[in-house]
């Protein structure tokens, strides 16, 4: 919960500089540009990737582990058409 409050936080400021450096009399809206992509947008994106790593692991396990305990049970399908599933996803 803490990292989506960092993330609007870190926006927020850098939405502040965007706007500092378009309204300056020597800024431009070029520099302006540059300054969310550069300090806000690529950072972040690299960053939430980063921290999200754990939950995408997570949630292949338990996709992984769902798909062993179909196959596992009776009446299931085939195991080659599982195999081909997870050969897909995996």
């Amino acid at each position: 919960m803490v990292i989506p409050i960092v993330a609007i936080g870190w926006i927020f400021v850098v939405v502040l500089m965007a706007a500092a450096e378009a309204l300056s009399p020597q800024g431009s809206l070029l520099g302006a540009f540059f300054t969310l992509l550069l300090y806000g947008v690529l950072p972040l994106t690299v960053l939430l990737y980063i921290l999200g790593t754990p939950a995408r692991r997570a949630l292949r396990r338990h996709q992984d582990a769902s798909a062993q305990e179909a196959t596992a049970q009776p009446g299931a399908a085939p195991a080659s058409a599982a195999q081909d599933d997870t050969a897909r996803h995996g």
